[in-house]
């Protein structure tokens, strides 16, 4: 998948492409439901299959005291895009500029110009434009003008009514179901970052952890103990996961991660590394004692080393 970092990188006459066009937080089933049917049109008439991203959320610029946490980085977003078989995403620095684009602007620039849209894949409540004076109708409407086909695509809805969306995944994971949120995902909840020195109380206890830095990138699920794996440099290991601040002890940050390989004791400083959520063992608890704790320890790995195989 080639990358072009602003519409700008995209070289001159590229496409004819069949286009779709979202924020992409996670990637997840929904997200991919819209690519497949975007690839599928891009194959049968000859398009490249292209998506337009954003490097944030837009409420981060419009109202940064109400944007939701993002389930995955922009590093990671593209990642996964680059997992789903399209054959370009352009990335777009949300801004003044581009906030401020009226609807017509924008789709004489990106989609016409830029690249040359045959077709273009969206949501039922597809918004776009300065103040989302864009709606589907007025897209359709610029495709009969520009030339390219609207097709909407409805929403992937696997239970209860409820739609697939980045909201519903975000409250799973604070509740610390990974296993549900993988589900919707598509992949399994991640987050990566680099290894950093902690208070080495683990070693002590006789587990030792590799501590990621708090800023770590990804959506860090709710307190508790997991199971899952730690990845370095391509490198899958299984292991036992504690998030929270664990509160046998004082001065533990918030949200701490910390990964216990199993079975093995690895030299981990200054790497970074991904930790993938696979199962979650238990909710926080504060014990009374190190003799308790250490004993749960031994419980927690054990039914780690189970639920991995």
């Amino acid at each position: 998948m080639r990358t072009f970092t602003g519409i700008d990188a995209v070289p001159p006459h590229y496409g004819p492409s069949a286009v779709t066009i979202g924020k992409f937080d996670g990637v997840h089933q929904g997200h991919r439901a819209v690519i497949a049917a975007l690839r599928e049109i891009a194959g049968a008439r000859r398009l490249d299959a292209v998506a337009i991203t954003f490097d944030r959320h837009p409420a981060a610029y419009h109202a940064p005291d109400r944007c939701p946490p993002q389930l995955v980085s922009t590093r990671q977003k593209l990642e996964l895009l680059a997992t789903t078989g399209l054959d370009a995403t352009v990335l777009l620095h949300y801004d003044g500029a581009l906030a401020s684009q009226s609807a017509d602007t924008f789709v004489r620039s990106h989609l016409v110009e830029a690249l040359d849209a045959r077709a273009l894949l969206v949501g039922r409540d597809f918004r776009y434009g300065a103040g989302n004076e864009g709606d589907v109708d007025l897209l359709r409407r610029q495709g009969e003008e520009y030339g390219f086909e609207v097709v909407v695509v409805e929403d992937v809805v696997p239970e209860g009514g409820r739609r697939v969306s980045s909201t519903w995944i975000r409250e799973m994971l604070d509740d610390g179901d990974v296993e549900h949120a993988a589900e919707l995902l598509g992949h399994v909840p991640t987050v990566s970052g680099l290894v950093v020195h902690g208070f080495k109380r683990g070693r002590e206890l006789g587990y030792p952890t590799a501590n990621l830095a708090p800023d770590c990138e990804g959506f860090i699920p709710g307190d508790g103990v997991y199971a899952g794996w730690l990845i370095d440099g391509g490198v899958r290991y299984p292991a036992a996961i504690s998030v929270g601040n664990n509160p046998t002890f004082e001065g533990v940050p918030q949200k701490q991660v910390e990964a216990y390989v199993l079975d093995r004791d690895l030299d981990l400083y200054d790497h970074v590394v991904a930790v993938e959520f696979a199962h979650r063992i238990r909710g926080m608890e504060k014990f009374e004692g190190i003799e308790a704790l250490v004993s749960q320890m031994g419980r927690d790995v054990d039914r780690a080393r189970v639920l991995l195989g």
